[in-house]
C-alpha cells in the first residue's frame, strides 16, 4: 500500500530545525502532537544542513555542543510525543475548512488538517548559493559539495574551499588539521566577511605555507564522471591557472526564499512575520511564528530565543486544540504526569 497522504493532528509545524523541534517537546507537554514539514531530507534545520560538526556555543547548561549533536538531543527529547515528519516536502497551500482548522497541502499532495499552525522556517527555504558553471550539476554531491556533513570524507584529499565568509574560513581552518592533504583557499578579494581571529589564523597558515590562499575566481571545472581533478581560477590580473583537487567546498552563502508561506495571507515586514510577544500569534489568528522567521520589537536571532518563544506558543495554541480549556501549568521536575508522558517516572 502506498503512503497516507491523508492526515489530523493538533498542530502542523512547518521547520524542523532546532526551534521546530522544541516545539515538539512543549506541546507535547500539554498533550498536544504534531506533524512537521521540512524541505530538506532530514530534521536539523541549518545545523544539520550547514554546519553539523561546528559547535556552538550559548545554548544553555552547554559550555560547548556541536550543531548535530543538539539535533540529536532534541530529537531524543521529543521522541516520547512521537512527532510524524514529512521531510523533502514543502507547505504549498493553506486553507482554512468550514470547522474552523486549518487544511495545509505540500507539494506532493499531502494534506494535513490542524487547528494550529506554527511557521518555524527561519528565514524561510534555503538553498545554497551555486557555482555559476553550466556543469556543475554533474560534480554536486560527489567532488563539489556546499556543506561538509562528514569530516572524514575529506581526510587524505586535496581541497579547495571558495569562499569569504565564516564557513569558509571556518572549515579551511578545521580540515588542514590533520584531515586534508593540502588546501586552497580561493578568493576574489582581500577582504574577508568572516571574525577577524578567523582570518588572521588563515593569514598564519598561509605564513607558514599549510595553506595556499588565491584571490580569483573559479572559471572552469575538470574531471570525469563527477570526479574532480582540477579546478581553473582567474585572478584578477594575470593569466588563469589550474589547480589540483579532489573536492571542491563553496561557501558562497545561502539564498533565502520565502516560499508559499508568503502566500498564506499573513502580514509581512520585510521578509518578516511580525507577532505579538505575549503569544507569539501572527496577524491571523491560530497561525503562531517563531524563531527566526518572526519579529517584534527586541528581536534577537538567537536559539535561546526561539525556545522561549516555543514555549510560550504552546500555552496559547493550547485554546485552540481544547478550546474552553485552560492549560495547567506544572513543573517537569516534580509533575508525575509529565513523567508519566516521558516515560521517566517519579523523580
Amino acid at each position: 500500500m502506498g503512503e497516507d497522504k491523508r492526515h489530523k493532528t493538533d498542530a502542523i509545524i512547518i521547520g524542523a530545525g532546532p526551534v521546530g523541534l522544541f516545539a515538539v517537546f512543549e506541546l507535547g507537554l500539554l498533550d498536544m502532537k504534531a506533524h512537521v514539514i521540512d524541505i530538506l531530507d532530514r530534521p536539523g534545520g541549518q545545523c544539520a544542513e550547514l554546519y553539523p560538526e561546528k559547535s556552538i556555543y550559548d545554548i544553555p547548561a552547554f559550555p560547548s555542543i556541536l550543531a548535530q549533536e543538539l539535533v540529536d538531543n532534541l530529537m531524543a527529547q521529543i521522541a516520547p510525543f512521537h512527532p510524524v515528519f514529512h521531510l523533502s516536502r514543502m507547505a504549498e497551500k493553506l486553507e482554512k475548512l468550514a470547522n474552523g482548522h486549518w487544511l495545509l497541502v505540500t507539494d506532493d499532495g499531502t494534506s494535513i488538517e490542524a487547528p494550529v499552525i506554527i511557521i518555524a522556517a527561519g528565514g524561510g527555504s534555503f538553498v545554497p548559493k551555486r557555482l555559476p558553471l553550466p556543469d556543475i550539476e554533474a560534480y554536486e554531491g560527489i567532488s563539489v559539495f556546499y556543506a561538509v556533513r562528514k569530516k572524514d570524507y575529506f581526510s587524505g584529499k586535496k581541497l579547495v574551499v571558495a569562499g569569504g565568509g565564516d564557513s569558509a574560513l571556518d572549515w579551511t581552518i578545521a580540515l588542514q588539521d590533520g584531515v586534508a592533504d593540502h588546501i586552497s583557499l580561493i578568493h576574489r578579494r582581500d577582504e574577508f566577511r568572516a571574525a577577524p581571529d578567523s582570518v588572521n589564523k588563515m593569514h598564519h597558515l598561509v605564513k607558514e605555507g599549510k595553506i595556499d590562499f588565491h584571490m580569483a575566481q573559479i572559471s572552469a571545472l575538470h574531471g570525469e564522471n563527477g570526479k574532480l581533478d582540477a579546478v581553473t581560477v582567474k585572478p584578477k590580473a594575470g593569466e588563469s591557472f589550474d589547480i589540483k583537487c579532489d573536492c571542491l567546498l563553496a561557501f558562497y552563502g545561502l539564498t533565502m526564499k520565502l516560499g508559499p508561506i508568503a502566500e498564506f495571507g499573513l502580514h509581512f515586514e520585510k521578509n518578516l512575520i511580525p507577532v505579538n510577544t505575549e503569544k507569539f500569534e501572527t496577524s491571523v489568528p491560530a497561525i503562531f511564528a517563531i524563531g527566526d522567521i518572526n519579529t517584534y520589537p527586541g528581536k534577537q536571532k538567537l536559539i535561546l530565543s526561539g525556545f522561549h518563544e516555543a514555549a510560550l506558543m504552546a500555552h496559547a495554541a493550547y485554546s485552540y486544540v481544547y478550546p474552553g480549556k485552560t492549560a495547567r501549568f506544572q513543573y517537569t521536575t516534580s509533575s508525575s504526569n509529565i513523567h508519566e508522558k516521558l516515560g521517566v517516572g517519579d523523580l
